[in-house]
C-alpha cells in the first residue's frame, strides 16, 4: 500500500514521499500510545495489582534502563527518555512493513537524520565534558600522526551508522518484493517464515544495534 501526498506551494508541486508520511503515522501512533500509557499509570492504584499492559510497559522501561546502565553507566540513566524513544520509534519503523507499509528506515534520509542526532549529541558531550582544548586533543591520541585518521573515523560514524540500518531494512524489503514476484499466488502460504526473518527478526535486531551504538558513541564522551 502506497501513501503519498502532493502539496502545491508557490506555484510548484511538492511530493511528500511515502516513507515520510509513514514517519508521521508512527509519530502520531506513538503520541497516542504515550497518552494511553500516561492515563493508565495515573489511574493505577498502589494497592492493586498492575494490569498486564502496565507490567509489559514496566518490563520494557526496565530493560531500556538496564541497557543504559550496562552501556553508559548507572549515573547516566537520565538518557532513558531519549533512548526509550529512539528504540521504540525504530521498532515501529522497522516492523511497519508487517502491515503492508514501507518502513521509513528504508529511506536513507530518515536513517541519516537519526545518525546525525547521535553524532550531534556525541560531539556536544565531547565538548562539554572535555572542554574545547581537551576535545581537540582527543583527536591526536595516541599519537599526533593519527589525527587525520581519527577525524575521518569520527566523521565516518554517522555514515556507517545510517548505512547499516538503511541497507539492512532496504535489502529485506527488496528481497521480499522479489520473493513475492517469484512465487506469485503461493506467497501467502510460504512467505510467513521469510517475513519472520527479514521483517521481524532483522527489524528488531537492527533497532537494537542502532540503539546500542548510539549509547556507545554518546557514552564514550561522558565523564
Amino acid at each position: 500500500m502506497t501513501i503519498e501526498f502532493t502539496v502545491n506551494m508557490f506555484g510548484k508541486s511538492f511530493i511528500i514521499p511515502e516513507t515520510i508520511v509513514n514517519v508521521w503515522i508512527i509519530v502520531i501512533a506513538l503520541l497516542i500510545f504515550a497518552a494511553v500509557v500516561n492515563r493508565k499509570v495515573k489511574q493505577a492504584s498502589v494497592d492493586e495489582k498492575p494490569s498486564n499492559f502496565l507490567n509489559v510497559i514496566e518490563m520494557y522501561v526496565e530493560m531500556i534502563n538496564n541497557l543504559i546502565g550496562d552501556t553508559m553507566g548507572e549515573k547516566h540513566i537520565r538518557f532513558g527518555p531519549y533512548i526509550f524513544t529512539l528504540m521504540t520509534f525504530l521498532l515501529f519503523a522497522n516492523l511497519i512493513g508487517l502491515i503492508g507499509l514501507t518502513p521509513p528506515t528504508s529511506d536513507y534520509s530518515v536513517t541519516l537524520t537519526l545518525a546525525l542526532i547521535t553524532f550531534t549529541l556525541t560531539q556536544y558531550y565531547g565538548l562539554k565534558n572535555n572542554g574545547f582544548v581537551g576535545y581537540l586533543k582527543g583527536f591526536t591520541e595516541p599519537i599526533a600522526l593519527l589525527t587525520p585518521l581519527n577525524v575521518i573515523g569520527e566523521l565516518a560514524n554517522p555514515v556507517s551508522l545510517s548505512f547499516r540500518l538503511f541497507g539492512n531494512i532496504l535489502a529485506g524489503g527488496l528481497i521480499m518484493t522479489l520473493f513475492y514476484s517469484a512465487v506469485g499466488f503461493l506467497a501467502p502460504l510460504i512467505a510467513p517464515p521469510f517475513h519472520a526473518y527479514f521483517d521481524l527478526f532483522s527489524g528488531v535486531l537492527q533497532s537494537f544495534i542502532f540503539t546500542m551504538l548510539t549509547m556507545v558513541f554518546i557514552g564514550g564522551n561522558l565523564d
